[in-house]
């Protein structure tokens, strides 16, 4: 028996119960991982409240971690017993001591980059890598916005698009986020909660706006993400922090300039194991060689997953949170 977090019934923090759980062996094409670090992250939200359906209940959350492979099924090649590895991809159940994984979704781990931050960047760097090269590729000289600068996956994007030449736009709920933002390569923090963000972008762009704005925030941005548009640009909706973005009239997208609108996820950019690897590949070079740092600022128990469901919620965290299984 190990210890993980089962979800009863949807619904807030305190649903989630630390409880003995049974792994099984390993079938064909599986593998067991004994996770030695747990990366949080919004998507564990909307698993926990029912927004997106996690299986029926009583079901595990999490997507991302970190660990070592302890056992193998028949017919596993892409990995061995005693392995170094990460997840980021469904089934969900990473909030886990140990847990059986599809072997083809665990990516082996380079010698120089340890376990917890791996847990802290794989979800979060792997997002950051399709939105800047492959939803919108960014450009040298391009000016983009990014809202959530200083969250998981903003801090990634902010120093992975500077890297590519891009000035970098971003949105911050407060001056310490602003500052954290700089430090990570946001060149316009732009503090939300005292300046709107639509009028700062048009101040600063000469008017012209940007070419993309990735936002995961959804509901509360929306409209005015849209206005920060050039002609021809694109809003990258990846995920929806505050809400779902209600139904609208595609015509305004011809109104305010012909624009693009997509709403991609990670899963679907390494639905193959080649692009799962290459993503990851790529990730690992650039925080291999310091162009990305991963911030992991706060670190909990992951016997304490209610606490940190409920500062994440509540915007009390920066940069990646990760729970550990193992005291």
């Amino acid at each position: 028996m190990v210890m993980a977090i089962r979800v009863h019934t949807p619904g807030g923090p305190e649903v989630m119960q630390w409880e003995s759980v049974t792994v099984p062996a390993p079938g064909e094409g599986e593998a067991v991982v004994r996770n030695t670090a747990v990366g949080l992250n919004f998507i564990d939200v909307y698993h926990r409240t029912g927004v997106y359906p996690a299986g029926d209940a009583p079901f595990g959350i999490g997507l991302e971690g970190a660990g070592v492979v302890t056992s193998v099924g028949p017919g596993v090649t892409d990995v061995r017993e005693g392995d170094r590895v990460a997840y980021a991809t469904p089934p969900t159940g990473a909030y886990a001591e140990e847990r059986v994984m599809p072997a083809d979704r665990l990516v082996p781990l380079p010698a120089d980059i340890d376990e917890r931050t791996a847990a802290a960047m794989m979800l979060k760097g792997m997002t950051a890598r399709y939105l800047l090269k492959r939803t919108y590729p960014v450009q040298p000289g391009d000016v983009i916005l990014f809202h959530a600068a200083a969250g998981g996956v903003g801090l990634i994007a902010c120093q992975w698009a500077k890297h590519l030449g891009a000035t970098v736009i971003g949105t911050v709920g407060s001056r310490e986020k602003a500052q954290l933002a700089a430090a990570h390569g946001c060149d316009f923090p732009i503090l939300y909660t005292e300046e709107d963000f639509h009028d700062r972008v048009r101040d600063i762009t000469g008017g012209a706006g940007v070419p993309v704005v990735y936002d995961s925030v959804g509901a509360a941005t929306f409209d005015r993400s849209l206005d920060c548009l050039r002609r021809f640009g694109m809003l990258v909706v990846y995920g929806q922090s505050s809400g779902k973005i209600a139904p609208f009239d595609p015509g305004i997208l011809a109104a305010k300039g012909s624009l693009y609108l997509t709403r991609p996820t990670l899963f679907n950019h390494i639905a193959e194991r080649d692009d799962l690897l290459t993503s990851a590949a790529d990730l690992f070079d650039v925080v291999g060689k310091g162009i990305v740092k991963i911030e992991i600022n706060q670190i909990y128990p992951l016997s304490e997953a209610v606490r940190a469901h409920q500062d994440l919620e509540h915007r009390r965290t920066t940069g990646s949170t990760v729970l550990i299984p193992h005291s």
